[in-house]
């Protein structure tokens, strides 16, 4: 066999680019992708550790890291596009500073949608999109009501792009993981007591609970397993739900009355 024919025998590296693969559930998958053999690039403040990815330093809310997107779809074809990137705030809702949260959403969710916007030219020959959601998105997190609504809205654009983008031959999956312990619960931007003024008392509570049910939630590795098998399935679902329990909480959320479900949910955040 001459090599020529070895070469039209080898599989094409597929190329990925992951945005916030620098820590927890993005890191993790970054390196089960890099373990299965794909090309990855990581877009991210920090670079991930795994010597064999290309980093790109940027932050969401520049336009720097969407040309990076569409320079890496331009030059290597783009297989896959991962968006893990998110942060959280903790605060009372009457008094929540504007500039914080337009920079969650930026974060959280325009970015999503720009990081869509610049893979799609690049993938019309089919490929995988996956934005990383949360379960606070079906069931709001108590005086985390920024996180959850822009996470509701992730969901929804998930919804949309598949339907849009699907005769392209490009899937869209949503992953919804629940409470995940990784060091995303120690980079919360929490509002100290003289901030949350009446509600300081009821604020830390909340966030106490969520602090607990994040530490003691699933691994990010066993999340990243759930993403794996999204990437690699045949058919993929639009929504998954990570873990056995979250989806059952979800399942339940969708069926019980609403004001049932928020005063579960409260319960749940001591309120």
């Amino acid at each position: 066999m001459n090599t020529s024919d070895v070469s039209k025998t080898e599989p094409r590296v597929r190329t990925a680019v992951v945005v916030g693969g620098s820590s927890g559930i993005g890191c993790e998958t970054v390196f089960r992708l890099v373990g299965a053999g794909w090309n990855v690039y990581n877009i991210s403040r920090t670079p991930c550790v795994n010597l064999k990815v290309t980093n790109v330093l940027a932050d969401v809310s520049e336009d720097f890291a969407f040309d990076a997107i569409r320079q890496v779809g331009a030059k290597e074809g783009l297989d896959l596009l991962l968006y893990s990137a998110g942060c959280s705030m903790a605060a009372p809702i009457e008094y929540a500073a504007e500039s914080d949260y337009r920079y969650l959403f930026e974060v959280n969710y325009f970015g999503a949608l720009r990081a869509v916007q610049a893979a799609v030219p690049t993938m019309r020959r089919g490929g995988r999109i996956v934005l990383v959601g949360s379960l606070g998105g079906d069931i709001p997190i108590m005086f985390d009501s920024f996180y959850s609504a822009s996470k509701a809205a992730l969901e929804m654009l998930a919804r949309g792009a598949s339907h849009e983008l699907r005769p392209y031959g490009i899937n869209v999956t949503a992953v919804l993981p629940g409470g995940t312990a990784t060091g995303f619960t120690f980079k919360r931007k929490i509002y100290g007591d003289e901030r949350s003024g009446a509600y300081a008392k009821r604020l830390d509570r909340a966030v106490e609970r969520l602090a607990r049910m994040e530490q003691g939630g699933m691994s990010a590795s066993a999340v990243a397993d759930d993403m794996l098998r999204v990437i690699n399935a045949d058919r993929p679902p639009l929504i998954k739900t990570c873990g056995a329990v979250n989806g059952f909480y979800r399942a339940l959320s969708r069926v019980l009355p609403e004001k049932l479900t928020l005063r579960m949910a409260a319960r749940r955040y001591g309120q």
